[in-house]
């Protein structure tokens, strides 16, 4: 997870190139922290997905092939 003070100079930068426009240099600060961002909520998105079970109306256990590949080689990695 990123710290609040990263997500708080990703505002700044939002604000200010909203605002009045940014320098090269912000430019470049503002793609990074996006990248690292987005690298974070992809990953926490696939965890939260590997922790699913999907089940019919039945009880029956219908989760993928591949997310159960996902845990099972989410565990293996852990170990």
């Amino acid at each position: 997870m990123l710290d609040n003070n990263k997500i708080t100079r990703i505002n700044e930068l939002a604000r200010k190139s909203k605002s009045e426009g940014l320098s090269l240099k912000e430019q470049k600060e503002q793609k990074k922290l996006r990248e690292e961002y987005l690298k974070n909520v992809r990953k926490s998105f696939k965890n939260q997905l590997k922790s699913m079970k999907v089940v019919d109306e039945t009880g029956t256990d219908v989760t993928p092939q591949k997310l159960k590949d996902e845990k099972e080689k989410s565990k293996k990695d852990y170990h």
